[in-house]
């Protein structure tokens, strides 16, 4: 159901917007957890290390999917609250038809260099030939991500939260099984994690869009209003993906940079940063989409124009978040023994004494990275880009160098832990600081209702 974000109290709208939000990226997150518990579990140690150090590749494509999701997003959510229906349906068609063209390029770039991405990022021999043959499986199922993510990104433009989550839940529990029945019974090792992936993503993309075109052949609009492409819709979703794709592609790079300086500690690092940084990025992603249900709020309200209700959402976001770190951070921080476990069968000291570290230097620091991803949301939904960026690059400019120049320390791999808490409280003062600066000059002019292409 379609759901209008410019009425009612925005603490109230926000918080049954978001929640299906999170419980969906929980599931999301699933995918790439069960592929990296099963393959720890039920292979090995060097399988769990083959596939977390594909997934840091595997990051570049994901954020070029986010930012095709922003732009669409974002437009769409201007669109809807401004009511111009005819209009907003075209930005669909145009970022569909946009998104396909973008996939089979990045699909074809990213097969013909595999495996020169993986010994860029210096992967271990022992586990090179096991994470090309789990990346070169994941690129193939890049078109049901890349629709996925513009389906869900305008489900939630539209004001429905709970749809993707349906898909979602569905999806990625069958995905679990799936990874254990292709490993366990048909034996087919990381190969088989991978193929459960795309065959459960593929099932979730196709439902997904299906129902998007369902979805908007119910809402009133003359074919005469609502062209299939628009170059000027196209411009204005592009002037929101391409920062959203940089963030995300940039952090990618400076993921795949520390990950070089990782892998030259040994399979034993690989393993515990592979198991504690998918912990870490099931909770910095699911702010991140809080975060997105703050961009749709923020959007859609700009659209309509009740800018009054745009620093509500945001102190309703933070609270949200803030909410959610008290017992993540409790849990990592006390708990991450046990959580660790969840993903390696005996596991080595080494591997153990590494995934301690990382959880228990990054976890008290939940809250400053959720009052950054909660602020962005209003940046990039306002359509401040450049403010947005400018933050983002600075968390990440500043881990990839002090994680080169630590890990050269006495501290070793610990000093590259450290670096983390740095970037994001830089980062943080700076997003606060412009969406300061944002609240108090007014939003006039952040809404394209009014232009005409």
């Amino acid at each position: 159901m379609n759901k209008d974000l410019t009425t009612g109290q925005p603490s109230g709208v926000l918080w049954r917007f978001c929640l299906p939000l999170f419980a969906s990226i929980i599931f999301q997150q699933l995918y790439n957890i069960a592929d990296s518990l099963v393959a720890g579990k039920f292979i090995g140690e060097s399988a769990l290390a083959a596939v977390g150090n594909s997934y840091e590749i595997t990051l570049i494509f994901i954020a070029f999917a986010f930012g095709c999701n922003m732009g669409c997003s974002v437009v769409v959510s201007q669109l809807f609250g401004a009511r111009d229906l005819g209009k907003m349906k075209t930005a669909v068609s145009t970022a569909m038809i946009f998104t396909g063209a973008l996939c089979v390029a990045l699909m074809a770039a990213g097969l013909a260099m595999n495996e020169r991405l993986l010994r860029l990022i210096r992967t271990p021999e022992e586990i090179l030939a096991d994470s090309a043959l789990y990346l070169r499986i994941y690129l193939l199922g890049l078109p049901f991500m890349f629709f996925y993510n513009i389906a869900t990104g305008i489900f939630t433009a539209l004001g429905d939260s709970k749809t993707p989550f349906y898909f979602l839940a569905a999806s990625s529990t069958a995905n679990i099984f799936m990874d254990i029945l292709f490993v366990t019974a048909f034996r087919m090792g990381v190969a088989g994690v991978a193929w459960a992936t795309f065959l459960c993503q593929g099932v979730s993309c196709i439902l997904a869009v299906w129902n998007v075109f369902r979805r908007l052949r119910e809402i009133p609009a003359d074919k005469a209003d609502a062209p299939v492409w628009s170059s000027f819709l196209l411009r204005r979703i592009v002037m929101i993906a391409v920062p959203s794709t940089l963030q995300q592609s940039f952090i990618s790079v400076g993921n795949m940079i520390i990950q070089g300086v990782i892998n030259g500690f040994g399979a034993g690092t690989i393993a515990g940063y592979s198991a504690s940084v998918k912990l870490n990025n099931l909770v910095v992603t699911s702010f991140t989409t809080l975060g997105n249900g703050v961009s749709s709020f923020t959007a859609q309200n700009i659209g309509a124009r009740r800018n009054d209700r745009v620093r509500d959402g945001w102190k309703a976001g933070l609270k949200m978040v803030w909410l959610l770190c008290i017992p993540l951070t409790l849990l990592y921080f006390f708990c991450g023994n046990t959580l660790l476990k969840l993903f390696m069968d005996a596991p080595s000291e080494t591997a153990m004494r590494t995934g301690l570290q990382f959880l228990r230097i990054l976890s008290p620091f939940y809250f400053v990275i959720a009052t950054k991803l909660v602020t962005d949301g209003v940046l990039r939904g306002a359509g401040r880009m450049k403010e947005f960026m400018a933050a983002t690059f600075t968390d990440l400019i500043l881990r990839v160098v002090l994680a080169l120049l630590l890990s050269k320390t006495e501290l070793g791999a610990t000093g590259i832990w450290c670096a983390w808490p740095i970037g994001w409280i830089v980062s943080t003062v700076m997003s606060l600081l412009f969406f300061r600066r944002f609240i108090r000059r007014g939003h006039a002019g952040d809404s394209i209702a009014s232009e005409d292409p």
